[in-house]
């Protein structure tokens, strides 16, 4: 079995707990970086076709994650808010049609539907988290002009882990189109297109997978691909993308087509090498032993007088997101406060956001609950 602390040579006192904002890559990843970079200072792109294997090898292992059929469904994008944009700028729009999303999700996936307001679409957000049945009230909300459902796998700052297969049968029944932005699952627990039927996937990689900013990926249905169109070009999206010197061009039959131009060789060694990681520990690994984890800090966080959770107790219904808040505490100041003792978290919701991973030491868990008291108690 790998040894975890070796892949993660973390600063001793640090408490990392921000996963759900920026992972931290493991050693292998920077170690690609570091080789990628002296391959490039001493021979230029000498070795380019074996940085295109690398390339083709990350499509693979992309596919896998999510369990597309085939890594030419995968398109290589610089991050969520791309893939979505792309999404939402190539439909076939038609005046009076719908976009139903959560109301109070991550502002990417808001932004993106708001925009078509101008081509006659109306974004409705739903307060889906306020009811007992968030998944239910999604459903409830679409009408007969509802032409996608706009959601993420996990809300950003709740940590709330909605039925995707309770979505996307409801979507398949209605005959409306399903767009799934994973950023904040994608990593952390399992995702699969033979279950989840969604129409489109978005996520960056920088998050739960470990990777660096400025890479993602996006899919698309084999069977809506040439139904959007394309606002971005350049050759690399093209069918045959190295003829540069043809007059006569067609967009690649594959998602490539939605790439526009060079693509980020030095963020595609990381995701690859980081990718990696997680295929060698397995994917039932890596969920069982972050679930063990989130009820670490969930138990411990209980135990604490005034402590209130916003992440949900059932285990099915969070990932690695555990939002709380405190009767008597100011979040702000227990946020400061958590930060200046290297306890590195997130405010969201109008609490602290602690979102741990896989291979967070136990002891980095006790050591943030016991700064968490005690900063609690002076306050």
């Amino acid at each position: 079995m790998l040894y975890l602390p070796a892949e993660f040579p973390q600063e001793p006192g640090l408490c990392y707990l921000n996963h759900a904002a920026v992972g931290p890559w493991p050693r292998r990843t920077a170690q690609a970086v570091a080789n990628f970079a002296q391959q490039n200072m001493t021979r230029g792109a000498t070795d380019y076709p074996a940085w295109l294997e690398v390339e083709r090898r990350l499509r693979e292992r992309l596919a896998r994650l999510i369990n597309a059929e085939d890594p030419a469904d995968i398109a290589l994008v610089k991050n969520t808010s791309e893939g979505l944009s792309i999404i939402s700028q190539g439909l076939d729009w038609r005046d009076g049609d719908e976009v139903v999303g959560l109301y109070g999700d991550f502002c990417s996936n808001v932004m993106v539907w708001e925009m078509l307001r101008g081509r006659g679409v109306v974004y409705r957000p739903v307060d889906a988290l306020q009811t007992k049945d968030p998944e239910g009230a999604l459903i409830a909300a679409i009408t007969g002009r509802t032409r996608l459902l706009a959601i993420s796998t996990v809300h950003f700052a709740t940590g709330y882990h909605f039925d995707m297969q309770r979505l996307s049968a409801a979507c398949r029944t209605r005959g409306v189109l399903l767009s799934v932005d994973g950023i904040q699952s994608f990593g952390a627990v399992r995702f699969d297109l033979d279950q989840v039927a969604a129409d489109f996937v978005t996520s960056g990689g920088h998050k739960w997978l470990l990777s660096p900013e400025g890479l993602g990926f996006m899919y698309c249905r084999p069977e809506l691909r040439e139904q959007l169109e394309l606002h971005q070009f350049g050759w690399a999206m093209r069918e045959e993308p190295y003829a540069f010197e043809s007059e006569h061009w067609a967009p690649a039959s594959s998602a490539r087509r939605f790439e526009s131009g060079t693509p980020n060789m030095m963020g595609i060694h990381a995701m690859d090498a980081s990718l990696s990681l997680f295929e060698e520990v397995g994917a039932a690994f890596v969920e069982e032993r972050l679930a063990t984890r989130v009820a670490i800090l969930e138990d411990g966080l209980r135990a604490i007088p005034g402590v209130d959770l916003l992440t949900p107790a059932e285990p099915q219904k969070r990932a690695g997101i555990l939002t709380f808040r405190h009767a008597a505490a100011d979040s702000a100041d227990l946020h400061a406060g958590l930060m200046q003792q290297q306890v590195i978290c997130a405010p969201r919701a109008g609490g602290i956001r602690l979102a741990p991973h896989f291979y967070t030491p136990e002891a980095t868990l006790v050591s943030a609950l016991d700064m968490i008291r005690q900063i609690i108690q002076k306050s």
